[in-house]
Protein backbone atom coordinates (compact mmCIF):
# COMPACT_ATOMS: atom_id res chain seq x y z
CA UNK A 1 0.00 0.00 0.00
CA UNK A 2 1.21 3.56 -1.25
CA UNK A 3 1.44 6.20 1.62
CA UNK A 4 -1.18 8.23 -0.59
CA UNK A 5 -3.57 5.09 0.04
CA UNK A 6 -3.01 4.74 3.68
CA UNK A 7 -3.32 8.80 4.64
CA UNK A 8 -6.50 8.88 2.14
CA UNK A 9 -8.03 5.83 3.83
CA UNK A 10 -7.25 6.98 7.30
CA UNK A 11 -8.65 10.26 6.47
CA UNK A 12 -11.78 8.20 5.50
CA UNK A 13 -12.26 6.37 8.55
CA UNK A 14 -11.86 9.31 10.66
CA UNK A 15 -14.39 11.05 8.60
CA UNK A 16 -17.15 8.07 8.43
CA UNK A 17 -16.87 8.24 12.59
CA UNK A 18 -17.16 11.36 12.82
CA UNK A 19 -20.85 11.50 10.79
CA UNK A 20 -21.60 8.57 12.99
CA UNK A 21 -21.34 10.46 15.51
CA UNK A 22 -23.63 13.36 14.39
CA UNK A 23 -26.21 10.70 13.07
CA UNK A 24 -29.33 10.46 15.22
CA UNK A 25 -29.47 7.43 17.39
CA UNK A 26 -31.27 4.31 15.81
CA UNK A 27 -33.98 2.83 18.53
CA UNK A 28 -33.11 -0.13 20.69
CA UNK A 29 -35.36 -2.74 18.76
CA UNK A 30 -38.50 -4.01 21.17
CA UNK A 31 -39.41 -7.89 20.27
CA UNK A 32 -43.08 -8.36 19.17
CA UNK A 33 -43.96 -9.90 22.49
CA UNK A 34 -42.52 -6.80 24.40
CA UNK A 35 -44.54 -4.14 22.12
CA UNK A 36 -47.77 -6.52 22.90
CA UNK A 37 -47.23 -6.13 27.21
CA UNK A 38 -46.72 -2.45 26.85
CA UNK A 39 -49.44 -2.14 24.76
CA UNK A 40 -51.27 -4.44 27.06
CA UNK A 41 -50.05 -2.21 30.06
CA UNK A 42 -50.96 0.54 28.72
CA UNK A 43 -54.64 0.23 28.03
CA UNK A 44 -54.89 -1.40 31.40
CA UNK A 45 -53.33 1.90 33.22
CA UNK A 46 -55.80 4.24 30.77
CA UNK A 47 -59.13 2.04 31.82
CA UNK A 48 -58.26 2.50 35.39
CA UNK A 49 -57.54 6.30 34.91
CA UNK A 50 -60.68 6.62 33.30
CA UNK A 51 -62.19 4.61 35.99
CA UNK A 52 -60.84 6.24 38.72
Amino acid sequence: MNRRKKIKQLLQAHAKKASAKLAPKKEKYISKADRLKLAAETDQASTTASQA
